[in-house]
């Protein structure tokens, strides 16, 4: 084994793995929603199919999935192999624990939050992604798969709203961690900007999910 698969296999290399994925999956978050607010143009959902269409043929896009998918599964993996050795670390529990006294609820619960976000991903990538790629969409009145249609009817089904909104909250919660520990594990701490990035972090996390969020809900109450 030579000395860079023993430092990413090690715990401060997994961590340092997870804190690059991260990052990169929050500017993967921005990009996305950037484009779902085409959803809100009132033109009958053109603008969105078109978006859609470009984004699923265009070959530099169908590249970056697959960086896409590669972060996703070494974020996920080395979240669970950390978790598993923490664990094993410490298989029983002390007496007078009081973790909430030195550490946030989401910085507890990661492994909860992960779960659900988890589950949400792979509901959310059949429901849109599956049956984009390999299912039978129609085509809307400029010639491309009317994915409008198949948004709108996901979110008139209250229980995918439901999912939905649960698995932004517990998103926000992940990322409110997630976001000023990736910046930690880097090293990337100062006591001047710190706070900052905390702040940042925080503002970034709950706006992020908002908007996300509205999404179902708008369409679930409005439309």
């Amino acid at each position: 084994m030579n000395w860079f698969t023993k430092t990413f296999s090690s715990t401060i290399g997994r961590k340092i793995i997870m804190s690059i994925t991260g990052l990169f999956l929050c500017s993967f978050l921005v990009v996305h929603l950037i484009g779902n607010f085409q959803l809100f143009k009132d033109d009958g959902g053109l603008a969105f199919n078109v978006y859609s269409e470009f984004m699923g043929h265009n070959p530099v896009i169908r590249t970056l999935e697959i960086v896409l998918l590669l972060g996703f599964i070494f974020h996920i993996y080395d979240a669970i192999v950390l978790t598993r050795k923490n664990k094993a670390a410490r298989p029983v529990s002390y007496a007078n624990n009081h973790p909430e006294e030195n550490s946030t609820w989401s910085s507890r619960n990661m492994g909860l939050l992960g779960t659900v976000i988890l589950v949400f991903l792979i509901i959310h990538l059949y429901n849109f992604f599956w049956r984009a790629r390999f299912g039978d969409v129609p085509e809307d009145a400029a010639g491309v798969e009317n994915l409008y249609m198949v948004v709108v009817d996901s979110f008139q089904m209250w229980w995918y709203v439901a999912i939905y909104v649960i698995s932004m909250i517990a998103l926000a919660y992940h990322l409110i961690h997630g976001f000023q520990s990736a910046f930690q594990t880097l090293g990337l701490t100062h006591k001047k900007y710190t706070p900052f990035i905390q702040a940042f972090g925080y503002a970034f996390s709950v706006l992020i999910c908002l908007g996300f969020a509205i999404m179902p809900l708008y369409f679930f109450f409005f439309f």
